[in-house]
């Protein structure tokens, strides 16, 4: 049993593409059941629970603007380290956890061993999630490696609030090479998923908000000034499990749950954006087309490639 692990291990070490570029097919070649299987696990998580789908994307879009795309919010803490998880952004917010895990072990026994990174689960599943929820297919680029520590204080300094206008939302997407195009495109994730009660209250109970007032009076009766702070809302009230452009028809008529997201349609200098509002909103299909590429470009940010980083065996420890 020791000679064959010793096999294996060799094998997939020389088999593996060496490129330090991101590819398509980068495990075509070593692992051709790896992208099925991730993509089995995926659609069997989101069946059962179809909030999973948003918690996915989200896990991807956290880590990749932390330090790049390489799998550190996935890292519990550490005697070296305090992590991601625990950031004011994704304390209490980040969910999904267990099915990468459960992605990761499948993986390793589809592969024959430790082949598939932890972060480039984490970018296949995301676009799994958008396909399982009726989103368009995107090809994945893929290669990255993991990062051995994470940041918390990177984390906060890094990921765009709730509470964020316009020109902080631009600056934190500028400084990861990601346009004003790319930042109204990938907000449209937004169309997914859920948002807690704490996290949107200043934005019911501030009397120069500009929300809609029978939206703000109906999202008042689960959210009180008080109390509830866990209490969920959709992000986009008509179709909060499908993944279609529901979430810019919300924002033309101010039902943005978000602060940031209202930013968008409406906020302070938000010319450009607003037009791209108003275009996603009538021409869901471009949406499609434009969030699949910018989610490429996301996925893109600061890999780890070639040497560096690890293929971590257990996605929440760097390897011993």
């Amino acid at each position: 049993m020791a000679t064959a692990q010793m096999f294996f291990t060799i094998f997939f070490v020389v088999m593996l593409p060496a490129q330090g570029q991101l590819t398509p097919d980068f495990y075509d070649a070593v692992c051709p059941q790896a992208l099925p299987t991730i993509r089995a696990v995926v659609e069997a998580a989101v069946a059962l629970q179809p909030r999973l789908g948003a918690y996915l994307v989200r896990l991807h879009f956290h880590d990749c603007f932390v330090n790049g795309c390489d799998g550190s919010v996935l890292l519990d803490d550490s005697a070296t380290f305090v992590g991601e998880k625990t950031a004011a952004p994704n304390n209490n917010s980040l969910r999904g956890f267990e099915v990468i895990d459960d992605i990761k072990a499948v993986v390793n026994v589809a592969c024959f061993g430790n082949v598939v990174s932890c972060a480039d689960i984490l970018a296949v599943a995301a676009r799994d999630s958008i396909v399982a929820l009726g989103g368009r297919p995107y090809e994945v680029l893929l290669g990255r490696r993991d990062a051995t520590t994470a940041s918390k204080d990177d984390a906060i300094a890094d990921i765009p609030t709730p509470f964020s206008g316009l020109p902080d939302l631009l600056a934190k997407f500028q400084s990861h090479g990601l346009a004003v195009e790319d930042l109204v495109a990938l907000s449209g994730a937004h169309t997914l998923g859920f948002a807690r009660c704490a996290l949107f209250r200043d934005r019911l109970y501030n009397e120069t908000s500009t929300i809609d007032g029978d939206f703000a009076s109906a999202l008042q009766a689960r959210c009180p000034r008080t109390g509830g702070d866990d209490e969920l809302s959709p992000l986009d009230e008509t179709s909060p499990a499908v993944f279609d452009a529901g979430y810019y028809r919300g924002l033309l008529q101010n039902k943005g749950l978000l602060h940031s997201d209202q930013q968008l349609f409406g906020g302070d200098g938000s010319g450009d954006t607003d037009a791209l509002v108003q275009h996603y909103s009538e021409n869901p299909g471009e949406f499609m087309t434009d969030f699949g590429a910018a989610m490429i470009k996301m996925g893109s940010i600061s890999p780890l490639t070639g040497s560096d980083g690890e293929i971590r065996e257990n996605c929440r420890v760097a390897n011993a």
